[in-house]
């Protein structure tokens, strides 16, 4: 047996027999070696792991490093540039807005201009401080009976199952205090989500929870109760998400509770399964016409879809359909490849999916191109956590914003990264009732609202510095790209950005045209 195996074994157990023979050290001794030392012959008599078997006691220490090795990297490691998927500066910004601290920033950028991470808008000789204190983007005025006017910053998709009951009423609250929107995710609508009266997006994704039928399919009846409620403002086709695009979910037996199992219509401690794909459509026109048979079992609310862009043929495909029926989603919001989630296969979340600049880019361009962007708004989402992130994602073509993890940071999010094992210590993501207790609702849902103030206030102030009157008046050429160290350019100098119609009229002259081509509203499937 090697030296470096047994020594630990043996040194323990020497010493606690020593201890029998000391004085008043022995019962504090004891206490300490006792276990450590049936823990040492544990680790020697295990097969499961070759550390511990080798190194006795010694090879715990790996696992604890381990276990702390999050915290210490925020702390201790990292830059405040360097952190990810949200640095240090990014956080810190977040946890200032939310608690009314003050948010300036001392001696300059951190970051190097010279380098291709930095981007610039450009701001104007003459600003115009005219502009209003507050916008809102009106959604389905062409189509729906209860248009919807939304905020330009509003809670991204997050489950009640996925984040506890509190996180989720604290959100709300926050919803309510600052008048913006807070969507439901997958999971459906919850008490938490009812009980301060904020306003709703309903996310329905391929479970149909909230509107499910026994056998997994979409029950109309029960979606109509649903979407009959006075905070339902907008219902959201969920056709996939950044994180993890084109995947299903599977929700175990254990984490199905009662009140999880209320929300989301399903069996109690049964396994519940999410398909990758939805049941009650298969093609781009059933796709159009679904919608339209939600906007009318609504009462005439904004009906739109939510995807991470994969193929573009398949958006080339939608917006053929919309452009040969005349049917439409009333919002379309664009996930990019670097949203996040509380749990996703790791190369899904590293290698699938197409990021939001490249997204939010080719939507727009498919519906400029087809002329439907003045009737289908653009929402984006993923990693917007400021107002200059804001304002670069209306250059690109949106309408408003949608943010999970800097809510979550206003809730207390430490990125202690334990989102999918249940022992979140902030009791955000988590179901386990002892770490919820630490989040106060009441003070959480102010921090959330004072966040959302404060950084659509700072959109305001850089919408004036550029000059504008309203944030749909940037423009791609109001925001400039390093290309390297000696050379930047406009950013419709790097992209194309369509002109309108340009799809219909003269596909060939867009960067599209392959996949404008190989499109047809009948199918997703690749045609040419």
């Amino acid at each position: 047996m090697p030296w470096r195996t047994i020594i630990p074994v043996l040194l323990t157990t020497f010493t606690l027999a020593g201890t029998v023979w000391l004085s008043w050290p022995a019962n504090l001794l004891l206490v300490l070696l006792v276990p450590a030392t049936i823990m040492a012959w544990w680790d020697f008599f295990q097969y499961d792991h070759t550390l511990r078997r080798n190194y006795p006691l010694i090879a715990r220490v790996r696992w604890v490093a381990e276990d702390l090795r999050p915290f210490a990297q925020n702390y201790f490691v990292e830059g405040d540039l360097e952190g990810r998927p949200f640095s240090h500066q990014e956080r810190a910004l977040v946890y200032a807005r939310a608690k009314g601290d003050l948010d300036a920033h001392p001696m300059g950028t951190e970051l190097d201009v010279y380098s291709d991470e930095y981007e610039w808008l450009g701001h104007s000789i003459a600003p115009d401080d005219s502009a209003p204190e507050y916008w809102r983007k009106r959604v389905g005025e062409t189509t729906c009976k209860q248009p919807y006017d939304a905020a330009l910053l509003n809670i991204s998709a997050m489950s009640y199952g996925s984040i506890s009951g509190r996180a989720i009423e604290a959100l709300n609250k926050g919803a309510s205090i600052g008048g913006f929107a807070h969507c439901t995710g997958e999971g459906s609508v919850s008490r938490f989500h009812e009980h301060h009266g904020g306003d709703l997006i309903w996310q329905l994704g391929s479970g149909y929870f909230g509107a499910r039928a026994k056998d997994g399919s979409f029950d109309e009846a029960k979606f109509t109760d649903t979407a009959a409620s006075d905070q339902v403002k907008m219902i959201e086709i969920k056709l996939s998400q950044g994180a993890k695009p084109g995947h299903g979910g599977v929700l175990p037996a254990a984490k199905v509770t009662k009140e999880i199992a209320a929300a989301r219509g399903v069996p109690e401690g049964e396994t519940v399964y999410s398909p990758a794909a939805h049941s009650a459509f298969s093609t781009p026109i059933e796709m159009l016409e679904w919608i339209t048979q939600l906007r009318e079992a609504s009462g005439g609310k904004p009906v739109g879809i939510k995807l991470c862009v994969g193929q573009p043929h398949e958006i080339m495909a939608i917006t053929k359909a919309m452009h040969q029926t005349g049917m439409h989603p009333d919002f379309i919001t664009v996930d990019g490849a670097e949203g996040g989630t509380g749990a996703a296969p790791l190369e899904l979340s590293n290698s699938v999916g197409m990021p939001l600049r490249e997204g939010l880019i080719m939507v727009r361009n498919a519906l400029v191109g087809t002329r439907f962007k003045d009737r289908v708004a653009l929402a984006a989402s993923g990693k917007v956590h400021s107002g200059a992130k804001m304002a670069i994602a209306f250059a690109l073509g949106a309408d408003w914003c949608n943010a999970a993890r800097p809510f979550m940071f206003s809730l207390g999010c430490i990125l202690a990264k334990q989102c999918h094992t249940g022992n979140c210590p902030t009791g955000i993501a988590t179901q386990k009732e002892w770490r919820q207790k630490g989040l106060v609702v009441e003070d959480k849902g102010d921090r959330v609202a004072r966040y959302q103030r404060q950084t659509v206030h700072s959109l305001r102030e850089i919408v004036v510095a550029m000059g504008h009157e309203t944030p749909w008046d940037i423009a791609p050429h109001d925001m400039r790209e390093r290309i390297n160290g000696a050379r930047s350019d406009s950013i419709d100098r790097i992209y194309q950005f369509c002109k309108e119609g340009a799809l219909i009229d003269d596909p060939d002259s867009t960067r599209l045209a392959r996949h404008w081509k190989a499109a047809s509203p009948e199918t997703f499937r690749r045609v040419a």
